[in-house]
Order: structure tokens, then C-alpha cells, then sequence
């Protein structure tokens, strides 16, 4: 007997039809996708499973487990145990994780839930479904790399023509003993100010663990720029984290990185590499925490600041264990003279000449 069974579904939108005699069967334990372009009726299809508002079967019946569903409401359903994902979730104030998963039944551990799906339990059980997590285009990425595993991504992020466009990007990534992994992320965007860039990673990285990330946004305007890392290493961890970025007209960047060194031995090191100029501002906040017995990290930032442009940086080590040890080094100002002297010694114009120190930078 299929576990689902639909049979003659038909659905009408106003005076368009949407579902014809649709029929599908599917057996106990068994995925199915369903492929097509915009509007031929998928979302749809869930709407009217699920029983959501408004969407009422014009003829046809939908049989759950030896059951005829249609007349029940979506709770009803629920209980059964029909549920639907959303691309984009509804939010909710007030309301993590754990609360979710556990409106139904208090008893229940939530944890398990994120352990049968791989996925670590102190990294999401606080999280908030809020407006937080709203935005226009968003990347969620959930990444756990199982002990010695190895992976590196590479993301492109290219807006030629876009004028007012929102790019989230919100990761939780759980590194396993002796795992690998790096991320590239380079954004290619062209003169227009319009464009919002919002990424926020949690990290954990366990023993011998190593994670690598770099950030570059040089190419066109900025827009609005706001990175949010955190990472936490385990004993013999290492980490480092990188970042280049070029701001222009009234560009707006904020970066806040942080490195924990929770285990011994651990490694870690933020560098930080931003020129801006014409009335851009950035403000640059670096945090390490050394934690554990022979625990080694270093804080480097450095700006170059041109025209009216105003540069903010915010250093900030913490040291508690007396076997640790955390430096910084965090310099702001203008081209170096002596620099752009030589250039312009070689025949360069001034303008020709900063650019060519600003590249170097940030290369």
C-alpha cells in the first residue's frame, strides 16, 4: 500500500487551473523531487497536502497511510505527520531553537533531532527564529566534516547590474578531530551603492582541527558590508581568518571577527586588509581570546585612508590562562610618503601612484 496516494487532484485558482487530474503514489521510505518551472503548480501541490488556507481540493483525494486526508484541517494533519519546509521560514520573536522543536511536546530532547541530521546540538539549540534571520537573498550554509575530512569552498558572488540587493549569508560549521576545511568568498560588484552583504559564520573546530577563510570584495562598490565571525578551537586547532576590501563613495563596513582559543595549543590569527576613500567609513573589530595552556594568536589590521574618508579599528585580546599568550597589531592612516614618492620618482602621477600602493595591499 503507498504511504501517499493522490488520485484525479484538480486545484483552480480563480479562473485558472492549476492542478489537472494529477495523480502520484509513493511508497514508505521513498524521495521524491518534483522539477518544473515557475508557476506549473509544485508549491501548490504542498499547499494543498499540507491543507494551508485557501487551498481546497476541487476534486480528487489525498490518502496518508491508508487514510483520506482531505477533509481534515492542517493540524490535523500535522498530527498525522504531514509537515511542510518553507524556502524562506516564517519568523518568530521570542523563540529559539529549542522552543521549535519542542511546542508540541515538552518532554521530548531536542537535541537528538539535530544529532539524527548530523548536526551539533550546542550550535543551534540557542539560535532565534527571528527577524534576524529575514533578509532577500539568503545563503544558509550547515556544514560537518566528520573526523580527517577535508573540503574547500569557493563562492563567487557576481552582481553586474544590480542597483538594491540584499546577500545573507548565515553558516554553522562543526570541523571534526583532524578535519580541514577553507572558504573562499570573492564578490565582484559594479558601481552602484545599493547592495547589502551580510555574512555571519559559527565555527567549531575540534582537536588538530584547521579552518581557513578568506573574504575579498575589491572590485566595484561595497555598499553596505557587515561580517560577523566566530570561531572556537579545540586543543591543536588552527585557524585564520582573511579579509581584503575596497570602500569607496559612502560605502559602510563593519567587520566583527573572533577567535576563541578554548584548547591547548591552539592557533589563531585575524588578518584585516582595508583602503577606503572619498566619504566611506569602516570600522574593524578583531577579537582573540587565548584560553587554554599554550595557546598562541595575533590580531592584524590595517587601513588606508584616503580623501574624507574616516577608519575605525577596535583590537581586542583577552588572555586567561598564564600560558597563553595574544598580540595586535592594528595601524590606520594614509598612503606612507616615502612610498609614494618612489613611485612618482618613476614617473607615476600621485593618483597612480596610491592606487598602486592600494592594490599591493590588498592583493
Amino acid at each position: 500500500m503507498p504511504f501517499l496516494e493522490i488520485k484525479a487532484l484538480s486545484y483552480t485558482a480563480g479562473d485558472k487551473k492549476i492542478l489537472d487530474e494529477f495523480c502520484l503514489s509513493i511508497g514508505s521510505s521513498e524521495v521524491h523531487a518534483l522539477l518544473g518551472t515557475n508557476g506549473t503548480g509544485k508549491s501548490t501541490l504542498a499547499y494543498v497536502i499540507m491543507g494551508c488556507e485557501g487551498y481546497r481540493l476541487a476534486s480528487g483525494e489525498i490518502i496518508f497511510n491508508g487514510r483520506e486526508i482531505r477533509d481534515l484541517k492542517i493540524h490535523e494533519r500535522a498530527q498525522l505527520g504531514i509537515a511542510m519546509a518553507w524556502q524562506e521560514p516564517v519568523r518568530f520573536e521570542g523563540i529559539n531553537v529549542r522552543n521549535y522543536l519542542t511546542l508540541k511536546s515538552k518532554e521530548d530532547d531536542p537535541s537528538m533531532y539535530l544529532e539524527m541530521v548530523g548536526l551539533h546540538p550546542e550550535l543551534y539549540l540557542h539560535r532565534m527564529v527571528d527577524k534576524s534571520l529575514s533578509g532577500g537573498e539568503r545563503k544558509r550554509i550547515d556544514v560537518k566534516l566528520e573526523n580527517n575530512a577535508s573540503a574547500h569552498f569557493i563562492a563567487h558572488c557576481i552582481f553586474p547590474k544590480a542597483e538594491k540587493v540584499k546577500h545573507i549569508m548565515d553558516a554553522v560549521v562543526d570541523i571534526g578531530e583532524g578535519a580541514e576545511m577553507k572558504y573562499s568568498e570573492t564578490h565582484y560588484h559594479r558601481l552602484y551603492g545599493g547592495i547589502e552583504v551580510i555574512p555571519k559564520a559559527i565555527v567549531k573546530i575540534a582537536k588538530n582541527g584547521r579552518y581557513f577563510t578568506d573574504f575579498t570584495l575589491i572590485t566595484g562598490r561595497v555598499g553596505k558590508l557587515g561580517i560577523d565571525y566566530s570561531v572556537e578551537a579545540g586543543e591543536n586547532a588552527v585557524t585564520e581568518l582573511n579579509a581584503k576590501i575596497f570602500g569607496h563613495a559612502n560605502d559602510d563596513i563593519k567587520i566583527r571577527e573572533e577567535v576563541l582559543l578554548q584548547g591547548d595549543n591552539a592557533r589563531g590569527l585575524i588578518r584585516t586588509r582595508v583602503a577606503i576613500e572619498d566619504e566611506a567609513k569602516a570600522e574593524i573589530t578583531g577579537i582573540t581570546e587565548g584560553n587554554a595552556a599554550g595557546a598562541r594568536g595575533h590580531v592584524d589590521c590595517m587601513e588606508i585612508v584616503k580623501d574624507r574618508a574616516t577608519a575605525r579599528a577596535i583590537p581586542i585580546v583577552n588572555v586567561r590562562n598564564p600560558l597563553a599568550k595574544v598580540t595586535h597589531e592594528a595601524a590606520i592612516g594614509s598612503v606612507d610618503k616615502k612610498q609614494l614618492e618612489t613611485l612618482m620618482a618613476h614617473g607615476l602621477s600621485p593618483e597612480e601612484a596610491v592606487d598602486v600602493i592600494v592594490k599591493g595591499i590588498l592583493r
